[in-house]
């Protein structure tokens, strides 16, 4: 891997990396925070995943979680949130294409060649940051917007890989929302039997979770009819899951909101991956 970039944060290190990825047939970049306490030896990491027109660099910059990360010793993971390149299929809108990647593999062209950020997160990245010096064996996942749809998605299919599970706005009902069946049914065709294992409260339905979740919405979010919190609410309550779902007052879709709620989900993540 390349280094692209290094810099001292709250006396831990924060990187960025660039490789070639086999998932996504492209070179792809992603960030690693590794907190003060990662050199005594391996620490606990949490994933966050983006959202829609993102980049590795969003969170890492404006979402505030390295303070609280080497507070409580957490290594923290930044991936893009799709493939890039002058060789990778985009589209015009901004929800779909290169930004857009909703942590699917796709089936259907001209996605399917590069759109496998689904793959890419769970086995060729986990791969990758395993390797590193200081990662521990316990990891998280948190995200926001299509990076929470991405996190609550990924954990509840991979119960094995994640030890904790939060999410910020996510996309909770994809295939009943604008934010979701437009993106489905390109990347992956038209039955929307497959559709299912992308979408949160349906897996919420019929899985369910192994721990407790944490999800904090903004009650002045602008696309609260396209995030849908409410179903997600409501397939927690009929699966009589384990968690909190926290309706913010006043806040919106942004980084400010994220921002905010970053230390809770640290502190919270901290404490189920100690």
């Amino acid at each position: 891997m390349e280094v692209v970039a290094q810099n001292r944060s709250f006396d831990g290190r924060q990187t960025v990396y660039r490789h070639g990825s086999e998932a996504c047939g492209c070179d792809m970049t992603f960030a690693v925070y590794l907190p003060p306490q990662a050199e005594s030896g391996p620490v606990p990491v949490l994933w966050y995943l983006s959202g829609l027109t993102c980049t590795h660099e969003n969170a890492m910059t404006k979402g505030g979680f390295q303070e609280h990360a080497a507070m409580h010793g957490l290594a923290l993971v930044f991936p893009d949130t799709s493939p890039r390149g002058p060789e990778v299929a985009d589209d015009e809108a901004y929800d779909l294409g290169q930004g857009a990647g909703f942590y699917v593999n796709a089936k259907r062209d001209p996605w399917k060649p590069h759109y496998r950020m689904y793959d890419y997160i769970t086995e060729e990245l986990r791969g990758l940051v395993a390797g590193l010096d200081g990662i521990g064996e316990r990891h998280g996942i948190t995200g926001h917007s299509m990076g929470g749809h991405g996190a609550l998605t990924l954990a509840m299919r991979n119960p094995h890989l994640y030890d904790s599970l939060s999410a910020f706005a996510p996309i909770a009902h994809p295939t009943r929302s604008d934010w979701g069946r437009k993106q489905l049914s390109a990347y992956l065709g038209d039955d929307e039997g497959c559709w299912a294992l992308h979408d949160s409260t349906l897996l919420m339905e019929e899985r369910g979770w192994k721990e407790d979740i944490l999800v904090d919405q903004g009650a002045s979010d602008q696309f609260l009819e396209l995030l849908q919190p409410e179903a997600l609410a409501e397939a927690m309550t009929r699966r009589r899951q384990s968690g909190v779902l926290r309706m913010q007052h006043g806040y919106d879709h942004s980084y400010f909101f994220v921002n905010s709620f970053a230390g809770d989900h640290v502190a919270w993540h901290a404490a189920r991956l100690a």
